[in-house]
């Protein structure tokens, strides 16, 4: 049923891929435009290296970035040194003079790059970038002030068309999703106005009421209000055949009345099934109606519940991978055949919100039919008996019967005689009358 679920929740996944894909989209802009402006912030440091050096005769440009650089240029005493080893009116600058972001050179939007340029750290170098080139992204490039420098400004425009295109692609996903949410939304309110008005006009008492909308909101839940198998149904066959395959396959192979059977057998089986939901404390069949379906617990949890003598129940829990409606399927094997569909054993009762798949008695009679060699097989008829609610139920009434048979032996006396009218041995045949008639008829030999 949850495999079941995906079919149902293709649009919502695809609404969330797209929000996924939009943060990726933006981490990786990101990186890229910060990578970007910092190739372009040093190649700004390096023309600065390199206009200061032109105006020296004694700078050698290859090694402008470690040695002092001379400037023609007074700027501040701090980036003054001995003035004799420039010539002229020069004055012996560091290469700290490019990295100021006082000085003269103007780097527009690169400016925030010196530091991370004359840092040392590797991850200051990386993720300063990252964040600047998301920050304008985000922010449409509202705090770029870029130069009168062709390339700067080209690379500014590229930063808000950049960021206007992912903040579209954003808004765009966000439609969609509050699209889908309020249909849904709507879709709801209109399928529980009608419920309720048609409880009222048939004038359902307050339980049956309240059994009806606890059943709907899990359904809902559940199944988001789609009727999946009905728009599934009209696709071509051979696609149907694999959507259905894709879905239910790993489900039905954890029944273990299922698990040995062929890949062309499982393909039918899978084609066929049908999934169902029960609420709390739902009767999924009563005792002696007659049996329509198999039914196969995929999660929760079902009490089985059938009416001995004298007002004694015997009770079990099927727990997910097991099955009911066995019935059935002694009653497709059964030859000669009977149209009369065969009456349930027990009462099963959804002991907590359960999802399951069903087999209806047509397509249950198709396939034991048409694969009638591999019902056949004695494996199968064991596995089929072992996991049967009712030979579990039968089995676990003889070895109570068993036990107290024990019992009574070990307690009696043996110097005493028994007493047949009404005595340990008549009471004994009456505990072996009721618990050995119990034991299930079906068509397996």
């Amino acid at each position: 049923m949850r495999r079941m679920r995906k079919v149902t929740g293709y649009i919502f996944g695809s609404i969330w891929w797209g929000f996924g894909l939009n943060l990726i989209a933006y981490l990786i802009a990101s990186h890229v435009a910060g990578g970007c402006w910092y190739v372009l912030a040093t190649q700004r440091v390096v023309t600065c290296l390199q206009q200061r050096c032109e105006r020296s005769a004694r700078c050698d440009i290859s090694s402008s970035c470690s040695k002092v650089v001379c400037s023609t240029l007074y700027l501040s005493p701090a980036n003054m040194l001995k003035i004799s080893r420039c010539g002229g009116n020069s004055t012996l600058m560091t290469k700290s003079f490019c990295f100021d972001p006082e000085g003269i050179f103007r780097y527009g939007i690169y400016e925030p790059a010196l530091p991370v340029i004359s840092s040392n750290s590797l991850a200051v170098k990386i993720l300063y970038p990252i964040f600047w080139g998301l920050l304008n992204l985000s922010s449409f490039g509202n705090e770029l002030s870029p130069t009168n420098n062709p390339l700067e400004v080209v690379f500014s425009i590229c930063i808000v068309l950049g960021g206007l295109l992912l903040f579209t692609l954003l808004i765009g996903n966000i439609q969609v999703f509050l699209h889908v949410v309020m249909a849904n939304r709507k879709k709801l309110q209109l399928r529980r106005r009608d419920i309720e008005w048609w409880m009222r006009r048939r004038q359902l008492p307050s339980g049956l009421r309240q059994r009806v909308r606890h059943f709907e909101t899990q359904t809902w839940d559940t199944m988001g209000g789609e009727e999946e198998m009905k728009w599934i149904e009209e696709l071509p066959d051979g696609l149907r055949r694999d959507i259905k395959r894709y879905l239910c396959l790993d489900l039905i192979k954890k029944v273990p009345l299922f698990d040995s059977l062929d890949d062309l057998i499982l393909d039918n089986i899978c084609d066929r099934v049908k999934p169902l939901v029960y609420s709390k404390d739902e009767k999924i069949i009563r005792e002696g109606d007659p049996v329509l379906r198999m039914v196969f617990v995929v999660s929760g949890r079902v009490k089985r519940s059938q009416g001995l003598s004298k007002g004694k129940i015997a009770t079990s829990i099927l727990e997910p991978g097991g099955f009911l409606g066995d019935e059935l399927l002694s009653w497709c094997l059964r030859r000669p055949f009977i149209d009369r569909l065969p009456a349930s054993s027990a009462t099963f009762t959804c002991i907590e919100y359960t999802e399951a798949f069903g087999l209806n008695e047509n397509d249950l009679r198709y396939i034991t039919e048409h694969f009638r060699y591999r019902f056949a097989n004695n494996q199968l008829k064991r596995t089929t008996r072992y996991y049967s609610s009712n030979w579990r139920s039968w089995a676990a009434v003889n070895i109570q019967f068993a036990w107290r048979c024990y019992m009574m032996k070990s307690k009696s006396d043996p110097s005493i005689p028994v007493i047949l009218n009404g005595g340990n041995e008549d009471r004994l045949r009456k505990y072996a009358a009721l618990f050995m008639s119990l034991k299930p008829r079906d068509h397996l030999e």
